[in-house]
């Protein structure tokens, strides 16, 4: 939901979603991806990594299911018809617990209108659900909606960890006119959203009210030397410095360090001097 801080810190849950996706290129990973987590204020110091959640954080709220609901929908990642009009959009995120550690196996069911906001009640357009990945991660592929009379733009979503309860709930779009007189409309619902090439795509990390216990924490380590070398598993501090392949950086996070995180490549965590 949020973008980089204003301080050019990217958020604590920015850095574990970049965590997650370490089979893909880092930078696209990490370099303006949205987070739930909440931003600094300018002056702030950038929150430690740690594997607690709790970094201003609450479960993602519920919201009205709205009277256009249908259970059994088919199970599918899109949404897109052949022939049907609209914009493309993608939305993806992850699903997390209290801990911010990420769910496997979450149950999402996405409805929502067409492009001239009609829902469909006698069959299953633009309604569809789908599982999070073992890294809890989901993504669907769909339209933007159109407008319903009285409502903002939004998608409606239910999510079900296994054994948990159901959270029913919507996403909205920012910069909408009617995001100023919707009644239900709640900005910590916004997903980030970019146009691309005529397309969209969007972002929104869940937060379910499901238990966790804590990732363990890092290793003990020799803290980083300022001006050293940057190496694998060494613990470094916010305003540690470190040269890798010539150039010098500066730790703009604590973390301990790991393969795939290399300064060049992770700018959540190191900034070029």
């Amino acid at each position: 939901m949020d973008h980089e801080t204003s301080t050019g810190h990217v958020t604590r849950k920015a850095v574990l979603r970049a965590a997650l996706a370490a089979g893909m290129a880092a930078p696209a990973v990490l370099m303006g991806v949205p987070a739930l987590a909440r931003t600094l204020t300018a002056g702030e110091a950038a929150p430690a990594l740690t594997p607690e959640c709790d970094d201003g954080d609450d479960p993602t709220p519920p919201q009205t299911e709205g009277p256009y609901f249908k259970p059994n929908s088919p199970r599918r990642t899109s949404l897109l018809e052949s022939g049907a009009p609209g914009i493309r959009l993608t939305v993806s995120g992850y699903v997390f617990g209290l801990a911010c550690r990420p769910i496997a196996g979450v149950l999402l069911d996405f409805w929502q209108a067409d492009t001239n906001g009609a829902y469909d009640n006698t069959g299953f357009r633009f309604r569809g659900h789908q599982f999070t990945d073992a890294q809890g991660a989901f993504k669907l592929t769909t339209i933007v909606p159109g407008l319903y009379p009285g409502r903002t733009r939004h998608i409606h979503v239910k999510l079900q960890a296994p054994g948990r309860p159901v959270l029913t709930t919507q996403l909205y779009f920012p910069n909408e006119p009617r995001n100023n007189t919707d009644t239900i409309f709640d900005p910590r619902l916004l997903m980030t959203v970019r146009d691309t090439g005529g397309a969209r795509e969007a972002a929104f990390d869940f937060v379910l009210n499901v238990p966790q216990t804590p990732g363990p924490g890092p290793t003990p380590s020799p803290t980083g030397t300022p001006g050293g070398s940057w190496a694998a598993g060494t613990a470094y501090r916010a305003g540690d410095t470190v040269t890798y392949g010539g150039p010098g950086y500066a730790c703009l996070q604590a973390h301990t360090a790991q393969a795939g995180w290399e300064p060049p490549n992770v700018p959540a965590l190191w900034r070029l001097r």
